[in-house]
């Protein structure tokens, strides 16, 4: 509509600029592109939408994609434009707009065959805004519920294939959550609650590069308690599953310091990323979350025996390159 608040402060602005012979003041700054809001064919809207999203100008681009949706709302270009702005959004890091924008093209075409880049973009959004372990870890379990959602849905994508990563990283960041947890009740002599967070990460994320720690941590709290078989049996598990893990060293001292000798000597200490452990820590890189996939074009129709074919408008594929691309 043109009725918008930016036309009302440009026009405030030049009114105030003449008042006092300062218009001159005005003119750098930059004002919303007029021809998104003006009546226009559907290609040349999302054209523009699109050229804008190239050049990294995302609320500008959103803008023209929303215009898609008032000017021509029942159009494939409109199905589409849901999903430019919900990657527009992402790429501005306006989470709560993408995942909204994410929902409203679930909800309108469920069956849809992007819809699956839907559910794998809002957990993305999910995934951008896990905090370090010190923090709340509600998002994580948001981002690790999304990517589990893709898992399931779209086996054997593209997106599955990411997904399946991520959630090996949130199940790592949730075991670093016990372990900093059980670490702070082992320092305030809380060792009982200590062990059940230490129990949490080997009964539920015994495939993240917590668990050795955990079960030193273990053998740790149950000699504090005095509970020596407990302590010799977690170390015997950890010996097994990583004899060359530091941690077996430094419970097979703590065993021996106290005249008891494991069964099983420490092998020679591997570089934990020799083992396949994943690395501590989230890595968030947009550069590679792809953009929505381009629309499939339509087969060419067969020409007619005895009749030229009759000139077609060469397709325009709606999806715009990757960001950055020339």
């Amino acid at each position: 509509m043109l009725a918008k608040s930016w036309f009302r402060s440009a026009l405030t602005v030049g009114v105030l600029a003449a008042s006092i012979g300062v218009a001159g003041c005005a003119h750098h700054k930059k004002k919303p592109d007029e021809s998104a809001y003006q009546e226009a064919p559907v290609e040349q809207l999302y054209d523009a939408g699109a050229r804008h999203l190239d050049a990294h100008e995302w609320s500008d681009g959103i803008t023209f994609f929303k215009e898609v949706e008032r000017q021509h709302p029942y159009s494939e270009w409109s199905r589409r434009a849901i999903l430019m702005q919900a990657y527009a959004h992402y790429e501005a890091n306006q989470y709560d707009e993408a995942v909204a924008d994410a929902d409203r093209f679930i909800q309108l075409y469920p069956g849809n065959s992007t819809a699956a880049y839907a559910y794998y973009l809002k957990a993305e959004c999910y995934f951008e805004q896990i905090m370090d372990v010190g923090r709340d870890q509600g998002t994580t379990l948001d981002a690790l519920s999304g990517m589990r959602e893709v898992l399931r849905r779209y086996p054997g994508t593209e997106y599955a294939i990411d997904a399946k990563l991520k959630v090996d990283m949130i199940n790592d960041q949730l075991a670093g959550k016990e372990m900093a947890i059980g670490r702070y009740y082992l320092r305030q002599g809380q060792t009982t609650a200590a062990i059940g967070r230490f129990r949490t990460v080997i009964d539920k994320y015994q495939t993240t590069s917590h668990t050795p720690e955990a079960l030193y941590r273990l053998v740790e709290a149950y000699l504090t308690l005095g509970l020596v078989d407990e302590a010799k049996h977690n170390a015997a598990v950890l010996g097994y599953n990583y004899p060359g893990d530091q941690w077996y060293v430094d419970a097979y001292n703590l065993l021996t310091n106290k005249g008891m000798r494991p069964e099983a000597p420490p092998a020679p200490v591997v570089h934990r990323g020799m083992l396949g452990i994943f690395p501590a820590g989230l890595v968030h890189d947009k550069n590679k979350t792809p953009p929505p996939p381009a629309a499939p074009q339509p087969a060419p129709a067969e020409a007619a025996p005895q009749a030229a074919p009759a000139a077609q408008p060469s397709p325009v594929n709606p999806a715009p390159a990757a960001p950055g691309a020339n």
